[in-house]
């Protein structure tokens, strides 16, 4: 998919391989960039491989980039590799959010940032939309019911929710006798939950397909 949409709009030929041939991942703090590139070298030519490190202590910061010679190589390593490495395509160098993706990385572990379309720090939107979180009417939680015409895959699912720091868990369950998806979603704090429904709340996943997100009670104070 990100194949193709990369294609489909254009992009310059430079800035379109940048884009699809690096990866992110996330790595042991141990791991050499000898480690990194026997790890991953079986999915295709790699070009280069790279540890981000303190630039204090020099000590790793347990992530990393790998590029390869083609699109279809990158694609095959995130499809592919251990979950734990959570890889996900690079963004291009040239663009700025660079140096605050990897601060994310860093101080967000179970974090997966998803390009900047759903920058969770740093939004005006959102901090004012916290500072009224008493004004809304419906009791909030930390627990989300979402409601799809589409069945989910587990995987995407909490691919997507995981934009917004602090998801706990995704639990997508099916009923046999529709062919809907429904799923719950729960994070560590009210705020986030807040911020994901008014995010993601009517978003369509996938295109034509809109998301229903409600809270779910889940037992805590919601004045707190």
């Amino acid at each position: 998919v990100f194949i193709a949409q990369s294609r489909a709009s254009g992009s310059h030929r430079d800035l379109e391989d940048e884009e699809l041939t690096r990866i992110f991942v996330m790595i042991p703090k141990s791991y050499t960039e000898e480690d990194l590139r026997e790890k991953f070298k079986m999915y295709g030519d790699i070009e280069y491989c790279s540890i981000i490190k303190n630039k204090t202590t020099g000590e790793s910061k347990g992530l990393g980039y790998v590029r390869y010679l083609k699109p279809s190589q990158a694609a095959r390593a995130i499809e592919e590799c251990d979950r734990s490495y959570r890889a996900i395509l690079a963004e291009p160098k040239n663009k700025s959010s660079e140096s605050l993706e990897h601060d994310y990385y860093s101080n967000n572990i179970r974090q997966e940032p998803r390009g900047s379309t759903f920058s969770f720090c740093g939004q005006p939107e959102f901090c004012s939309f916290e500072k009224s979180e008493s004004r809304i009417q419906e009791p909030v939680s930390k627990r989300l019911s979402v409601v799809s015409r589409l069945p989910f895959i587990q995987e995407q699912l909490f691919a997507l929710f995981d934009i917004v720091p602090g998801l706990e868990y995704c639990d997508v369950q099916r009923d046999p006798h529709t062919n809907s998806g429904y799923a719950v979603i729960q994070y560590s704090t009210a705020a986030s939950a807040i911020y994901a429904k008014y995010k993601l709340h009517g978003f369509e996943y996938p295109p034509g397909n809109r998301l229903t997100v409600i809270f779910l009670e889940d037992g805590s104070d919601s004045s707190e």
